[in-house]
């Protein structure tokens, strides 16, 4: 991960631009993120529950998977001058313990009066994409 955000300004931000990541989580993220979250689901938190779930396994939190589509906007594009407005979420299918996930958005449209981009933005894992939405992020200076 960068340990800086990048600090694109709007006119340096095209329709077709991509950005994307990758990143992984342990048991330890997702119990962190149970406690800060107050989500203590056992399906994510709790081995012996998750091995008789439909999964056969404990999944991760489908809220931290989708949390990194804040890093992307805050950290990649735009990165420093993103205000984030909105952003659409359709989990497809479940994130286990430490699998690798790439994070890739897309710019669609840029609306040049108010400053604002929409990025298609998608968590995929090997071809499969486990979430997808909608991204609306103005640029502010």
């Amino acid at each position: 991960m960068r340990d800086s955000p990048k600090s694109l300004t709007y006119e340096e931000i095209s329709i077709g631009d991509i950005s994307e990541f990758d990143r992984k989580f342990s048991f330890e993220d997702v119990k962190l993120f149970a406690i800060l979250s107050g989500d203590q689901n056992p399906l994510h938190v709790n081995p012996s529950y998750g091995e008789k779930s439909a999964f056969g396994q404990n999944v991760v939190h489908g809220m931290l998977v989708s949390s990194l589509f804040s890093t992307l906007v805050g950290m990649y594009c735009p990165g420093k001058h993103s205000l984030y407005l909105s952003q659409s979420l359709n989990f497809r299918k479940p994130l286990f313990f430490n699998e690798t996930v790439r994070v890739r958005g897309a710019v669609l449209e840029k609306t040049d009066a108010l400053k604002i981009i929409k990025m298609s933005t998608e968590i995929i894992k090997d071809e499969d994409k486990l979430v997808t939405g909608e991204a609306r992020i103005k640029v502010i200076s």
